[in-house]
C-alpha cells in the first residue's frame, strides 16, 4: 500500500522542519512520498535535504498566493499513493504514525477516510493559564477504539485516493487563505453523500503545538464568526433558521453569564453566537451579490 503524505504549510518554517524530522525516519523509498504544499509566502521554505534522513521522495510545491486548498489539491493530483494523508505544519507525529495510518486502512476496508487523533503537545492550562478556553486548538480524542465518525479534521486526516478522485478536490473557496475554514467539513459531507464512511483511528496520533498567543478572546470570536460565514458558502441555510440560531445563542450566553458559569462554558456560548452571526454575514453578502448581479 503506497502512502502519500501532504503537509500544508504557511509561514511556519521552524514548525515545518520539526514535523518533517518526525516523519522522515518512518518513510521508505518506493512506498512513501512526502509533499510539502506551501502557500502564501514569497519564496519556499529552505529545507536542507542532507539534514533530514529519509529514503522517500520529497516534493516541494510552492504557490506565493494564499490558499491552502489550492496547493493541497495540486499535491493530491500529483500523488501516486493509494492512501493520501494530510497534515498541518504545526504538529509532530508519533514514531509509529505512518504504520498506524497504513494499518487502519488495511484493517478497515469499510472506511474511505480517516480522522486521526490530535492531542496537545503541552498542557494548555499550564501554557495559556486562565485564557486556555480561548486557544481554539483542533483537538480530536475519541478514545482508544476505532469508531465511525461524522467527519475528518484538517490537521490530521487521510483518504483512499480513489474516493477523492470520485468526489473531487477540496473546495478552494474554503480553508486558510480563502474564506478561512470548513474545507474538511465540506469534504466530509461530500464523501458521506457519495456513500463513503469515515473512521476514527486512535493510533494515528499527532501532537499539536500549543501557542499561548492563540489564547485571545478577540481572535477566538473572529475565527468562530469566519466559520459561520464559511458554512453559508457550502451549505444552504434560510434566513429564519439563522435568526433562530442567533436568538437562541444570545439567550444561552446571557444565561451562562448570569449564572457566572465557568469560562469554558462562556467560551462555548460565545463561539455559538459568533458562528450564528457569521452565518448572518454570509446570507447578507450572498443577497448583496445577488442584487448586484
Amino acid at each position: 500500500m503506497k502512502l502519500a503524505i501532504i503537509i500544508a504549510s504557511h509561514a511556519r518554517p521552524a514548525s515545518l522542519i520539526r514535523l518533517i524530522a518526525s516523519l522522515a525516519p518512518q518513510l521508505e523509498a518506493g512506498q512513501h512520498e512526502l509533499f510539502i504544499a506551501e502557500n502564501g509566502t514569497p519564496a519556499p521554505t529552505a529545507i536542507e535535504r542532507g539534514a533530514i534522513a529519509t529514503a522517500a521522495d520529497i516534493i516541494h510545491l510552492h504557490d506565493p498566493r494564499p490558499g491552502k486548498c489550492r496547493v493541497q489539491n495540486r499535491a493530491i493530483a500529483q500523488a501516486r499513493g493509494e492512501i493520501i494523508a494530510c497534515l498541518d505544519d504545526d504538529l509532530a507525529v508519533t514514531p509509529g504514525y505512518v504504520a498506524e495510518v497504513e494499518r487502519f486502512f488495511a484493517a478497515h476496508p469499510e472506511f474511505a477516510a480517516m480522522k486521526g487523533r490530535i492531542l496537545p503537545a503541552e498542557d494548555p492550562i499550564a501554557k495559556a493559564g486562565a485564557m486556555a478556553p480561548y486557544l481554539d486548538l483542533p483537538i480530536a480524542d475519541h478514545g482508544h477504539a476505532v469508531i465511525e465518525v461524522r467527519g475528518v479534521l484538517g490537521a490530521n486526516m487521510a483518504f483512499r485516493s480513489d474516493a477523492l478522485r470520485r468526489v473531487g478536490p477540496f473546495d478552494e473557496r474554503l480553508g486558510p487563505g480563502a474564506a478561512g475554514h470548513e474545507e474538511e467539513t465540506e469534504m466530509s459531507r461530500r464523501l458521506t453523500r457519495a456513500g463513503y464512511r469515515i473512521g476514527y483511528a486512535p493510533g494515528a496520533i499527532v501532537y499539536h503545538e500549543v501557542d499561548a498567543a492563540r489564547a485571545d478572546r478577540a481572535r477566538f470570536i473572529r475565527i468562530a464568526r469566519e466559520r459561520g460565514y464559511c458554512r453559508t458558502i457550502h451549505e444552504a441555510h434560510s434566513t429564519a433558521e439563522i435568526i433562530t440560531k442567533e436568538v437562541v445563542a444570545t439567550l444561552r450566553l446571557a444565561i451562562a453569564r448570569g449564572l457566572r458559569a465557568p469560562l469554558e462554558r462562556i467560551a462555548r456560548e460565545e463561539r455559538r453566537l459568533a458562528i450564528a452571526r457569521g452565518m448572518r454575514d454570509g446570507i447578507r453578502q450572498a443577497r448583496a451579490q445577488g442584487h448586484d448581479d
